[in-house]
């Protein structure tokens, strides 16, 4: 073999697995992360940082998130788009960020 063959080779071995891997784990990830948000729900409820209301808000949003994820999984098999990965992964960030403001507002504070 010539070295552009070989180092081509090389570079293919490093770079597909690189590219593969993170589009296969994109749906645990995205699995884990709603069971993540779930968890921190659920220790707001807990710890009564949470009110009734926003632990019902929060919990039909998380709800809405998982029956999208399903869908969109069901749509490709059981993977999904880039584009579908990018609007879970910002829908999450966004309850993300909900469930700290509610946990960390002034309505429980003790």
């Amino acid at each position: 073999m010539n070295k552009f063959v070989l180092t081509s080779l090389m570079a293919a071995s490093i770079v597909l697995p690189a590219v593969v891997l993170p589009a296969a784990a994109q749906a645990g990830e995205v699995f884990n992360r709603e069971h993540n948000q779930e968890n921190r729900i659920h220790q707001g409820v807990a710890n009564d940082s949470l009110t009734r209301g926003e632990y019902h808000r929060l919990q039909a949003r998380e709800a809405s998130l998982n029956a999208q994820r399903r869908r969109d999984l069901s749509r490709n098999d059981g993977h999904l788009t880039p584009q579908e990965y990018r609007n879970l992964n910002y829908r999450e960030n966004n309850l993300s960020r909900s469930i700290y403001r509610d946990k960390h507002n002034a309505y429980n504070a003790p």
